[in-house]
């Protein structure tokens, strides 16, 4: 049994995954950066890419619609810019960085489900110039991610 989990544990690590020890099983990636809102942010240069975390899909059930944003608009840290519909509810995307949107993922208006199947690759949901690099500071990395939605878990 030892051997499996440490065995686990190094697959994990090659993947970038973190993996908690309790009970929380979401997939959270080691390179990106997280809102307590369960966004996920990359940073690419002066370019953000983000959506919504496994963490967030898994609560929300299936997505069933995307509303996207326009291109060109502005979007602030924090600030709603779009919504996700679930078979279980609706819930706004709040952006984790401030910045102008430059690129939204059309193929969700007529796949919204890759949000579920492919949270961090397939289903990202917009990118973003961005205004204020410094804002990056304020998220969460991927173990103070995890342990924030083990206490949150643990609070329902």
């Amino acid at each position: 049994m030892a051997a499996r989990l440490l065995w686990a544990s190094r697959v994990a690590s090659h993947l970038r995954i973190s993996v908690a020890q309790r009970g929380f099983a979401s997939v959270v990636l080691k390179d990106l950066k997280y809102a307590d809102s369960h966004e996920w942010v990359k940073i690419d240069g002066n370019k953000a890419t983000f959506g919504i975390t496994d963490h967030a899909q898994d609560h929300l059930g299936d997505v069933v619609y995307v509303e996207l944003p326009d291109l060109g608009r502005s979007v602030s840290q924090g600030e709603s810019f779009g919504a996700v519909e679930s078979v279980k509810a609706t819930s706004d995307i709040n952006s984790p960085v401030s910045g102008k949107v430059v690129e939204v993922n059309e193929v969700l208006t007529e796949s919204p489900g890759l949000v579920n199947t492919s949270p961090y690759e397939e289903g990202w949901i917009i990118k973003v110039e961005l205004s204020d690099a410094g804002e990056v500071e304020k998220l969460m990395d991927s173990d103070k991610y995890s342990k924030f939605c083990e206490e949150e878990d643990a609070k329902h």
